[in-house]
């Protein structure tokens, strides 16, 4: 079972391609599923005055999911494509938040925690966020949002849960008790999570999440998806294969697929 579940492309402003590119790419490489997860549009902030490129204007959403149900249809002989949406938690936006989630035919939609307030403690362009912050304090409110999305019911699964990691600030504490208290919460709240294979090409050097919290997930029997978040073409796919041989060491034998919003664990 080859499967990709976290992509992006052109509409969301920071990434390369077209849908369509995608998709014959994953055929390219032998995907037996994609799945197309652009960003939601921004909520909470002003995109004509914040940072450029974050997301998809609001108007292109109906548009993107459009295209993906066309490209859906287009190649369903060829590919198993699934619609999805990185739809961002953000603390005060539930209402708006989950008008979207309802209001398309999603086969999945990922919970990822980008935002802290207005710092997007994931762009590169605002490192210096960082400079005037406590490191641990941020760990703490950062694990606390990716609690209080789990917690809604909004989402499918939690995406690269510990990408605050990401530009390599570590932690004077250990923040391990902190790790487990929020995967607690994931599973109670019936989600899986995903192994992001990106964060080895990024300043971390290590997938989201670390093999620490994989191996306390099949202790816990929380499931797993995989997912390259791709914002190129060519990268689809990249690092799955170094993700998939890692959760087999830990002992995973099942991937979770999602199919309108329905979770299906697959052998791999």
């Amino acid at each position: 079972m080859f499967i990709d579940y976290h992509t992006h492309h052109v509409r969301c402003g920071h990434a390369e391609g077209e849908l369509e590119q995608y998709v014959q790419r994953g055929i390219e490489i032998g995907l037996d599923q994609l799945g197309l997860s652009d960003h939601m549009p921004l909520l909470h902030v002003d995109p004509a005055t914040y940072f450029s490129g974050m997301a998809m204007p609001m108007d292109e959403l109906p548009r993107y999911v459009e295209e993906c149900l066309h490209l859906k249809e287009k190649y369903k002989d060829t590919i198993d494509i699934r619609i999805g949406l990185e739809g961002d938690y953000i603390e005060g936006c539930e209402a708006e938040i989950e008008r979207i989630v309802r209001a398309y035919p999603w086969d999945y939609v990922i919970g990822s925690v980008h935002f802290l307030g207005e710092w997007d403690i994931s762009d590169f362009r605002q490192l210096v966020g960082w400079e005037t912050r406590n490191v641990d304090e941020v760990y703490h409110q950062y694990y606390d949002a990716v609690q209080k999305a789990a917690r809604t019911g909004f989402y499918d699964y939690i995406g690269h849960i510990d990408v605050i990691k990401r530009f390599g600030k570590v932690p004077e504490h250990d923040v391990s008790e902190l790790e487990k208290q929020t995967l607690d919460v994931v599973k109670q709240s019936g989600l899986a999570i995903e192994l992001n294979a990106s964060g080895l090409r990024m300043p971390a050097k290590e997938m989201f999440p670390s093999r620490r919290m994989l191996e306390y997930c099949f202790q816990h029997h929380i499931p797993l998806t995989v997912g390259s978040d791709a914002h190129q073409p060519a990268r689809l796919g990249q690092y799955l294969d170094q993700a998939v041989l890692l959760l087999k060491e830990i002992g995973f034998k099942e991937l979770a697929t999602f199919k309108q919003r329905e979770r299906l664990m697959l052998p791999f």
